[in-house]
């Protein structure tokens, strides 16, 4: 369908504690909510190395289901907020949605 609405689901991975900063971050630009889910990292040492910080076990995962339109504004304030340079070290990056069972007005 032509007037078919794009989504993207924008996940972020913060150390524990932080998911409320990329939460603020993602309703400041335009997302309406999202889904915190707890982890557990198993990082080894090379991807500390790579990274260039040390690596938390414990996490929390942040889905963020947004219309196309809005990701990349989304993925930038989240990452200004959240991301590698701050005290979450958080990862971000959006994944396309083939299907929802909804439309976002």
């Amino acid at each position: 369908m032509a007037d078919e609405k794009k989504f993207e689901l924008v996940v972020c991975i913060v150390n524990a504690g932080y998911s409320e900063n990329v939460m603020t971050a993602a309703r400041s630009a335009g997302a309406r909510g999202g889904s915190i889910v707890r982890g557990r990292g198993s990082a080894n040492p090379e991807s500390e190395e790579f990274f260039g910080v040390t690596i938390q076990p414990d996490k929390e995962i942040v889905l963020v289901l947004v219309s196309a339109d809005i990701k990349d504004t989304v993925l930038k304030a989240i990452y200004k907020n959240a991301g590698l340079s701050t005290e979450g070290v958080g990862i971000v990056f959006s994944l396309p949605v083939s299907r929802t069972t909804f439309d976002l007005p």
